[in-house]
């Protein structure tokens, strides 16, 4: 059911747009956990008048027919001003049909074209809109997985920290879900020779690993300057994160499954985590990623932006809490190619909205996508 603006409102949402793009690896890719060789795309476009938001999600391809059948009707109609109040309409609106998972995925997107939207009514840059507690976003350098080789791995890591000068990089660990555990501490080994001492180093577990296992690695990752130990169990085992982290030198993160934020709730009050991360494709939207930061600030944590760079850029600039955003190796990759406005890692941050473009500044090269089209 459409809700009309109400007179003198300002703006409507007057329609909202979905379609899915998928394009391959550049080679075939694993973590501890999963492996795949594709990478889906829902892009969400939301208009007013000749004015377009452009937001996105990573995601089952459903996640497109979710927005068209079920959130497009929800906010049309609404006063296009009013992110929050569309995405709490939202939120209402998808009770029954199980908010995690794609859903919170569709909502996402939405909210993210949304703020996108506002911004560009207004004629402002994301980053002025929201307010900018810095002017650079520290990023690191994230892919390492499981199945690279020896040669491809050290080629990747080399690119981050010699070719780009990104201080900090991440590798996938807990291979064949922790079953191969003399494998992953070679790669750790060898990933700090390719990066020398200077250069952070980041491992990845997936949730791979059991607790004792996970208490075991730390004492090697911190032998060799791991500084970041992510998802070392299952993010859905509070406990045992908690566990691991009592027992470990190495800051211990996660939260990037986290759909509402009563989940992030959860994890702060179980002294689970050393930096919350959090995914504003998959919790929210850019509102609830804020309101997840700002959760966080009270708990004296981090916050961390999980994958999809271009879509955190602007909300990590403002907020006061921000540990760095994850510079995933195939997001950034799809943005490069089929975003107009994607961001510079060089020197290890970015700095969004510099060239005062309204809006987030990206815009979807539909015409270079549609060969990808996938629904």
């Amino acid at each position: 059911m459409t809700t009309p603006a109400a007179p003198g409102a300002g703006p409507s949402v007057d329609g909202v747009e979905a379609a899915v793009y998928t394009l391959a690896t550049d080679a075939p890719e694993a973590d501890g956990t999963l492996e795949w060789d594709r990478t889906t795309l829902v892009v969400v476009h939301v208009r007013s008048g000749t004015t377009t938001g452009l937001g996105y999600a990573y995601g089952a391809p459903e996640t497109a027919a979710y927005v068209r059948g079920h959130l497009a009707p929800v906010v049309t109609g609404r006063r296009a001003l009013d992110v929050p109040g569309a995405n709490e309409a939202m939120t209402r609106a998808v009770r029954n049909d199980g908010r995690p998972g794609l859903v919170a995925g569709a909502i996402s997107a939405v909210d993210i074209a949304l703020w996108d939207l506002k911004a560009r009514l207004l004629g402002v840059p994301l980053t002025g809109l929201l307010g900018q507690a810095r002017t650079d976003v520290p990023v690191y350098g994230s892919g390492g997985f499981t199945t690279y080789d020896d040669l491809r791995q050290d080629r990747q890591l080399r690119h981050w920290a010699e070719e780009r000068g990104i201080p900090r990089v991440k590798i996938k660990i807990g291979e064949s879900w922790g079953g191969a555990e003399h494998r992953d501490r070679e790669r750790i080994a060898k990933a700090r020779a390719s990066i020398g001492d200077t250069t952070e180093l980041y491992v990845d577990a997936n949730g791979g690993y059991t607790v004792k296992q996970a208490v075991r690695l730390a004492r090697f990752l911190d032998d060799h300057g791991v500084t970041w130990f992510e998802e070392p169990v299952s993010s859905d085992d509070l406990d045992g994160l908690a566990r691991v982290r009592s027992a470990s030198a190495v800051d211990v993160a996660a939260g990037e499954y986290g759909y509402t934020l009563a989940y992030f709730g959860h994890m702060l009050r179980a002294g689970a985590v050393d930096c919350l991360q959090a995914d504003a494709t998959r919790c929210g939207g850019l509102t609830v990623w804020l309101r997840a930061a700002a959760l966080a600030e009270a708990f004296g944590t981090q916050i961390s932006g999980h994958c999809a760079p271009h879509a955190h850029a602007a909300v990590a600039a403002a907020v006061p809490n921000l540990r760095h955003l994850e510079w995933f190796h195939d997001h950034a990759r799809i943005e490069s190619l089929w975003f107009d406005g994607a961001l510079d890692p060089e020197g290890g941050h970015i700095t969004p909205g510099a060239d005062g473009a309204p809006g987030h500044g990206l815009t979807f090269k539909a015409t270079d996508a549609e060969p990808h089209r996938a629904g």
